[in-house]
């Protein structure tokens, strides 16, 4: 099929057209390669993925509406699979208006350009933040996400509304997947296991919050491109026993769902830095830190629905997963 991924560049958005490129697709990607992290490695990804000769690339922002506009009245992609946004949820404290910006104004213009192009799919990430001040684990599709805790959750609920409205206005297929803590390979340099391992194998100190007492569903990244591509293949459908007096908010009358995407075997936070000492075969230095603003406790996946409708099943855990990537880490930085 024709595809369009945005955040091509990105560490999600490479494997998935990496993926699709090889099941045989038309991949065309959009990514603005801005310098939130290293922008050497995005285009060491970009570069993997030029070698497709079913690739075509276009640096852009998705928050240019008329160059959005030109690519899909150029491609005409069947389906889309909206990934780029402004990730990270500590940097949303300090510079909320990029969140809004990408993540609000840049999805609001895919999701028009989806409807004008008579798109048969959008599939586009959320987050496991939007539970917020939830506690009840494992998180499910039927608890309320109207409680986030930072802006960058904020953002990623708006448009899971904003996918609601298209759906039941236009009858646009639209898919969310709540993605939760993914890790491995080409990963981000922002995130936890990326810079642990880094501190680590350089002797730095690794700064630990809330002491440790933390858990995440931490999902490695072969398994979160398998479940987005199964989604894809699987345009969202009117669910025939929603009740509008009794109102699922995983589904809807209008073709919308929004499914958990996880390991759904969440992992103590020092068990996980355990996992990258063996990997690296040296120990950690640990600075134990309050908890930050912003973060949460606990993250835990319910992946029932998501492996009813599509089959998705975790293949990979934690102690295997950062092995790769630790493996992948050495190589790259030599």
């Amino acid at each position: 099929m024709r595809l369009l991924i945005t955040g091509s560049a990105g560490f999600i958005g490479y494997h998935l057209a990496k993926l699709r490129l090889e099941m045989g697709d038309e991949v065309v990607g959009i990514d603005n390669l801005n310098d939130y992290y290293d922008v050497s490695l995005k285009q060491a990804r970009l570069d993997r993925l030029k070698k497709f000769p079913n690739f075509t690339f276009y640096e852009m922002d998705i928050c240019n509406l008329n160059g959005v506009t030109e690519v899909f009245d150029s491609h005409k992609p069947q389906r889309v699979v909206n990934l780029a946004a402004q990730a990270g949820v500590r940097y949303s404290l300090k510079n909320p208006h990029a969140y809004v910006q990408s993540n609000v104004v840049g999805f609001t213009n895919i999701i028009e350009a989806c409807r004008h192009s008579n798109v048969e799919h959008l599939v586009y990430a959320s987050t496991s933040s939007v539970y917020g001040a939830n506690t009840k684990l494992p998180y499910q599709e039927q608890d309320g996400t109207n409680h986030p805790l930072a802006i960058y959750a904020a953002t990623k609920k708006a448009n899971e509304l904003i996918a609601h409205s298209y759906s039941h206005l236009y009858q646009l297929p639209t898919t969310g997947l709540r993605f939760f803590t993914v890790y491995g390979p080409w990963g981000r340099p922002d995130m936890a296991f990326f810079s642990f391992t880094r501190d680590i194998i350089e002797g730095t100190p690794i700064k630990v919050f809330n002491n440790g007492q933390m858990q995440r569903d931490f999902t490695y990244i072969d398994d979160i491109v398998t479940g987005i591509s199964l989604a894809i293949e699987r345009p969202a459908e009117p669910d025939e026993k929603w009740s509008s007096t009794n109102p699922s908010p995983g589904s809807s009358h209008a073709p919308y769902r929004v499914y958990n995407i996880g390991n759904g075997k969440p992992v103590n936070l020092l068990d996980y830095i355990q996992a990258i000492e063996t990997a690296t075969g040296r120990d950690a230095t640990k600075v134990m830190m309050p908890m930050q603003d912003g973060d949460v406790v606990s993250t835990h996946a319910d992946t029932t629905a998501i492996g009813t409708q599509f089959g998705y099943v975790p293949k990979v855990d934690v102690n295997e997963g950062i092995a790769r990537f630790v493996e992948w880490y050495i190589n790259y930085y030599d």
